[in-house]
């Protein structure tokens, strides 16, 4: 399996400042669903960072966000490790697919693929 991406998500109530601010060192938007917002380098654009108020559609808000080939993949990796899911791997109505697990530090990381 190929790793795509890693996004740091911040949890954050200051999205409008938060882009200003990184538009200063050459961030522009990406994505925006009012709930999360990603932005990302014109120059290298899988150097990401994404604000979320919280996640509308999981019970945990993520510390990152690692974006894979192959989900499914993965997720049955993590199941055979006997790692802790705290999100169950299902499509999301925003175009991806996706789970959420813990990992030995207690960090959530939200792994997902687009459909």
């Amino acid at each position: 399996m190929a790793v795509r991406r890693v996004v740091p998500n911040i949890v954050s109530e200051a999205a409008q400042e938060s882009r200003e601010f990184y538009g200063l060192l050459g961030f522009e938007e990406v994505m925006n669903h009012g709930w999360i917002m990603t932005l990302a380098s014109p120059s290298s654009p899988t150097a990401q960072i994404s604000f979320m108020s919280a996640d509308r559609t999981a019970p945990v808000d993520p510390d990152l966000s690692i974006e894979v080939d192959d989900v499914d993949a993965v997720y049955a990796a993590v199941l055979d490790e006997g790692a802790e899911i705290v999100h169950p791997l299902q499509n999301e109505e925003w175009g991806v697919r996706r789970f959420m697990v813990r990992d030995p530090n207690g960090r959530v990381v939200n792994v997902l693929g687009h459909i």
